[in-house]
């Protein structure tokens, strides 16, 4: 019997990558201006490159955890977040292009370009091996622009500062892939597919890169706070609600194995949980036993929806969140953002304050919730058209479906 091969994607994914980077060229050639990096000194430089290390190595490696998809893991992370963090570039600069008719760009932008591009790359966890090229692209172009269009509201309408606007994109991400994986549903995912599994040798690489976001997420999350004191502020509280959520996870993973051990997919899902809750409420959490008390019931959270979330989401609504972006970002996140509502009327000395207070978050996450499940089903609407010609399910998880492996080759 011949060979059953995936769909070529010559005609459409080259197509399209030319075009898109040939039209960011000529935006950057007409409206943007590099500034003069020199005056700021290298002050954004060691953040740029932690930053840099998480999107790169950090989620690349993390996703290669498949025992068959580790060049597509990796490989297809590295071209979500250039094409992302290009696409957000030209969308965060469109205030200024509206006033200056001009683009600037430094260091500043770039790394905020990269924190949109996070969304995508939490987003694309939820699809991990389901999805070809094509349609990965199209999800990083259009999640992207409803991450800025939710900024943009929520800096306009309710004059939310950009650390806390931005920092939602855990919450962004999460909710956005939960409506990918839920239309894109595809038969079979509840008997699991023959190649999602891990083994040794790739179980070690996800953790790899599970270990660079915890070791980089300090500066992930204090990258766009204010002066250097408060950034320091920002780097220990997320480094102890790190340090509580890691302990956390690894206790509460082996009390819930049947055998008693480590589960490595697990342990990097959930490792990391107090790095995105503290990163959502960054700005009001103070003292040390906040932090580490956020840490240790995002972990629980995580966990217990790694172990039980996730497999009732498949069986009873059809949802194969295959990274469990949900309980990696979605709870923490959410848990982040009633800290901050919490910690903010704590803080507060009027009650007529602190109601408002707490009607404007609400309203913050509203919006944000309700952008990033309509984006994100518009988004996997769009998706299902066999015109992007999505592999089959024997070719899920499989690198052999866009990679070319010479020694694989089938001689006539």
């Amino acid at each position: 019997m011949a060979p059953q091969y995936a769909p070529s994607l010559r005609s459409r994914l080259a197509p399209l990558l030319l075009i898109l980077q040939t039209e960011f060229i000529i935006i950057l050639l007409i409206i943007v201006h590099l500034l003069d990096l020199m005056t700021q000194g290298f002050c954004c430089l060691p953040e740029f490159q932690d930053v840099n290390v998480m999107m790169i190595l950090g989620f690349g490696f993390l996703c290669t955890f498949p025992v068959r998809y580790g060049f597509s893991g990796s490989g297809f992370n590295l071209l979500v977040a250039i094409i992302a963090t290009q696409w957000a570039l030209i969308l965060n600069g469109i205030d200024s292009w509206y006033n200056t008719k001009i683009i600037r760009i430094d260091l500043k932008s770039i790394v905020k370009a990269e924190l949109c591009a996070v969304s995508a790359l939490i987003s694309i966890g939820s699809v991990l091996g389901k999805t070809n090229p094509v349609q990965l692209t199209l999800i990083a172009l259009l999640e992207v622009t409803g991450f800025a269009l939710n900024e943009w509201l929520l800096q306009t309408l309710l004059k939310v500062q950009p650390p806390n606007s931005i920092m939602l994109l855990h919450v962004f991400g999460a909710l956005f892939g939960l409506m990918l994986t839920w239309i894109l549903y595809r038969d079979g995912s509840k008997q699991g597919f023959e190649k999602e599994k891990f083994d040794k040798k790739s179980g070690l690489f996800s953790m790899l890169g599970a270990v660079f976001l915890w070791m980089f997420w300090p500066s992930f999350n204090s990258v766009l706070v204010g002066d250097d004191q408060t950034r320091l502020e920002a780097v220990c509280t997320t480094y102890l609600s790190l340090a509580v959520s890691a302990v956390t996870a690894a206790a509460l993973a082996v009390l819930s194995s049947p055998r008693g051990k480590f589960n490595p997919i697990q342990m990097q899902s959930c490792i990391f949980a107090g790095g995105a809750a503290v990163g959502v409420s960054v700005s009001v959490v103070q003292q040390p036993w906040e932090a580490m008390a956020l840490g240790f019931t995002a972990a629980i959270l995580s966990t217990l929806g790694y172990r039980y979330l996730k497999t009732h989401l498949l069986i009873a609504f059809e949802c194969h969140d295959t990274c469990s972006v949900l309980s990696t970002h979605g709870l923490p996140g959410l848990l982040g953002w009633l800290a901050q509502l919490v910690l903010q009327i704590k803080y507060c000395d009027d009650h007529t304050v602190a109601v408002r207070f707490a009607v404007y978050h609400i309203c913050t996450l509203f919006i944000t919730v309700s952008l990033s499940l309509s984006m994100g089903i518009i988004t996997a609407f769009l998706l299902k058209w066999t015109f992007w010609r999505p592999q089959q399910n024997k070719k899920c998880f499989d690198d052999q479906a866009f990679w070319e492996f010479p020694n694989l080759v089938v001689r006539k």
